[in-house]
């Protein structure tokens, strides 16, 4: 039996039932569900509507539910509409009439609120913990790279030299802010909306506040309406997922170009490869490839999301049902892809000498710009040095060595060509937040600290 069963003759149609029934999808709440009901079970009896033997039998009901739910026993029925309905049901088959004091000033609207919040507070909480794992595998890399430097690129096309370890680290601070936004989301969508019933309260004596505090929350409800119809915190954890898949994503795309016989960068471990059912020679980066194709499903979760929320009249419409698939298959892709990348990072090897070749090619022109530094250094205004070495980079792609012509030009000669040496151009790079050795060992320094500072915060 439906929990409005005695509005309507007779029961629902097979159709609707089909279209509207939740359970498949929200059975994840059902132990937050459990929490919500104990809650609520100690606020009616301290509001003196439930008597201490019902409130008793309801609450050992609810242990019961709870304790079959771990266990696996818990049977649901075919006439469950969604967890509520099914929680309730068994607590009633559990404690008799008392069961049926449970929805007590109490709606479905506040209660899967309720219930979406706290599963939300934990398991961004959990994703934030994961995402710091990522860290701590690419901080362990970036400390063992020491001077292995590569090309960095812009537009894909070779730039300057960079060091391993920076590159590395561009990755984790993008991550960093990632926990940032996990914990900043955790941190507002920490308010219970019990209390608010379908939508203006109740004239029973509930106290909000206190039900708030028992369950752990930071504070309850201002507006009831507002409690029962706001997804804020849904749209907003879909946005930190979403981007926190795309720079997982830009983790992959890197991962499918450096592992490629054309760069050559990096070697996958065989356990996180794959091969292929018709070419005998193949070695795939599939983890990578579904890191990058993942971050589309995520985008689509958080566009549907706002759609569905951007029509909606205040306060609970039955459209929001749809709010927990998009947000459960998130966290479970996110979480996913987090232990996979950092499985295929820490086991990965870098090839330093195809890196340092490609870095120092003559036609990757990494130390170019240095040459131009060092003109301006010397009183030249920077667009002209730029067109003097520019010149000379013409004069190398036409046939004359850059390192030959750079020495024959006159306000050039020896010693500018010696930056033209191996390393030379990555081993400049002196400014704050730089990609050169002193710089990195600094922000090393920084990095280390910021992952054992989020490392702490979660774990409290």
């Amino acid at each position: 039996m439906t929990l409005w069963a005695g509005r309507l003759e007779g029961g629902p149609a097979e159709e609707l039932w089909a279209f509207t029934a939740s359970l498949d999808v929200d059975r994840r709440l059902a132990a937050d569900d459990v929490a919500g009901s104990r809650a609520h079970v100690r606020g009616l009896a301290r509001a003196g509507i439930l008597s201490e033997e019902d409130a008793g039998a309801v609450l050992g009901a609810l242990d019961t539910v709870d304790e079959e739910l771990s266990s696996g026993t818990f049977v649901f029925s075919a006439t469950d509409e969604d967890v509520h309905t099914a929680v309730e049901r068994r607590v009633t088959e559990l404690a008799g009439p008392a069961g049926g004091r449970l929805h007590t000033g109490r709606s479905r609207n506040d209660q899967v609120a309720t219930d979406l919040r706290l599963w939300a507070k934990r398991e961004l909480a959990g994703v934030a913990s994961r995402v710091v794992m990522l860290q701590e595998v690419l901080l362990q890399r970036a400390e063992a790279a020491g001077e292995t430097y590569l090309p960095g690129y812009t537009h894909l096309q070779r730039a300057q030299p960079v060091l391993l370890a920076h590159h590395l680290l561009a990755h984790g601070w993008a991550l960093a802010r990632d926990v940032d936004r996990l914990v900043d989301t955790r941190r507002r969508l920490d308010v219970s909306p019990l209390g608010a019933g379908a939508l203006a309260g109740s004239s029973l004596p509930l106290d909000p506040v206190a039900t708030a505090a028992d369950l752990g929350f930071a504070g309850a409800f201002e507006n009831s309406l507002d409690a029962v119809g706001d997804r804020d915190f849904v749209a907003e954890a879909l946005f930190d997922l979403a981007l926190l898949g795309v720079h997982l994503s830009r983790i992959g795309e890197e991962v499918v170009l450096w592992s490629s016989a054309e760069f050559g960068f990096l070697r996958l471990a065989d356990a996180w490869a794959t091969g292929s059912s018709m070419l005998p020679q193949k070695k795939n980066p599939d983890v990578a490839e579904l890191a990058r194709a993942k971050s589309g499903r995520l985008i689509g979760h958080l566009t549907g999301m706002l759609v569905t929320l951007k029509g909606l009249p205040l306060a609970y419409n039955r459209d929001l049902q749809e709010d927990k698939e998009p947000l459960f298959d998130a966290v479970e892709q996110v979480n996913l892809a987090l232990a996979a990348l950092a499985g295929l990072l820490a086991t990965s090897e870098f090839d330093s000498a195809r890196m340092a070749a490609a870095a120092d090619a003559p036609e990757s022109g990494g130390a170019a710009v240095d040459l131009a530094e060092w003109l301006v250094a010397r009183g030249m205004p920077f667009r002209d040095a730029h067109h003097v070495v520019a010149g000379l980079v013409r004069q190398s792609l036409a046939g004359t060595a850059l390192a030959e012509a750079v020495t024959a030009h006159p306000r050039l000669g020896p010693e500018a060509a010696a930056l033209l040496e191996p390393g030379a151009a990555v081993r400049r790079r002196t400014t704050a937040g730089g990609a050169g050795p002193a710089p990195v060992s600094r922000q090393l320094a920084r990095f280390r600290q910021r992952v054992g500072e989020d490392r702490d915060r979660l774990s409290g």
